[in-house]
């Protein structure tokens, strides 16, 4: 993207390249993070994660948003941490009910209510019930990768680096003129957030980005703070990185993990071809979707440690692991 002009013609002395490309911050930089902190202090769309400080409430948070639009995540969070409130209480639970719980809310791939199952041990086991505090700290959980990790560690213990989402991009882009560049991106977010403030500036800017700075603009209607240093604003010109798409869920194969999981949760466990029968109404042994297909779905949640596969009389024999 080339520069597009600002609307004032200044720039911080911060200039930074990449490629081509030029792009800087505004010079009044207290006064753009004040208008921003103010703004999302005034009003803000209040989950119930936003009210606490609580690692472990955070982290289910986190993990549930990765696939599920923060509408749905609400009840389930609040389901989930209600009968598990704590990692002690998910440790010592069955992982086929925690596995089981996902499928039913429709929280994504079964393999990260395995791991958050993990990590609880792991916090309970190997850190004496106190979750690390740093985001390199919280990478050493399970299935907790860099941006999880330092979400937690901004949100739990106001102590992480910037946060960079899709929102947080399309801000940046949009904003400042940042290249598509994650690199650019993550050096423009870590330019822009105050030092020691990384808790509520995260959730600020991930607000902007969700609420004003959708990918069809509100600009005006949501009343953004930035209006008044924003290029796309002044322009007119509201392009933004593109958005990965998420597959189709209908019919894929992630949908049919969660079928087999549910299905073997609620027989507890099932011969090859009668399984076959109770998750998809074409299942033919010797089609397309038969006996071959559902040994490799059952290989890859193998694999993830979530179903057992025996012989017995020549035949197999699928349940989840307990």
């Amino acid at each position: 993207m080339s520069e597009r002009d600002r609307a004032d013609g200044s720039g911080s002395e911060d200039e930074h390249e990449d490629g081509d490309e030029t792009w800087t911050l505004p010079d009044d930089l207290e006064a753009v993070r004040e208008a921003l902190v103010d703004w999302y202090e005034g009003d803000h769309r209040d989950f119930p994660w936003r009210r606490t400080d609580d690692p472990y409430e955070i982290l289910v948070s986190e993990v549930m948003s990765q696939q599920t639009q923060l509408g749905r995540v609400v009840d389930a969070w609040a389901e989930f941490t209600e009968r598990w409130p704590t990692t002690a209480a998910l440790a010592d639970a069955d992982r086929a009910d925690v596995v089981g719980f996902w499928t039913s809310h429709s929280l994504g791939y079964n393999n990260r209510a395995k791991y958050l199952h993990e990590a609880a041990r792991q916090v309970e086991e190997e850190f004496d019930g106190a979750f690390p505090t740093s985001p390199d700290g919280l990478q050493e959980l399970m299935g907790v990768g860099p941006y999880t990790a330092n979400a937690v560690a901004s949100f739990a213990f106001n102590n992480g680096d910037a946060v960079v989402d899709t929102n947080v991009k399309r801000v940046c882009y949009r904003a400042f003129d940042v290249p598509d560049d994650d690199a650019a991106f993550e050096a423009a977010a870590n330019d822009l957030m105050p030092d020691g403030c990384s808790r509520v500036w995260n959730n600020a800017i991930m607000e902007l980005g969700g609420v004003a700075c959708q990918q069809t603009p509100r600009c005006d209607e949501v009343g953004c703070p930035w209006r008044e240093w924003c290029s796309a604003y002044a322009s007119g010109d509201f392009t933004a990185p593109d958005v990965p798409t998420q597959p189709a869920f209908e019919g894929s194969r992630r949908q049919f993990r969660g079928r087999v999981v549910g299905t073997l949760r609620e027989y507890d466990e099932l011969e090859l071809d009668t399984l076959g029968h109770r998750i998809r109404v074409d299942y033919a042994p010797g089609g397309e979707y038969g006996r071959e297909w559902l040994r490799g779905l059952l290989s890859d949640l193998e694999d993830d440690g979530l179903v057992t596969l025996e012989t017995r009389a020549g035949e197999t024999v699928a349940s989840l692991r307990r």
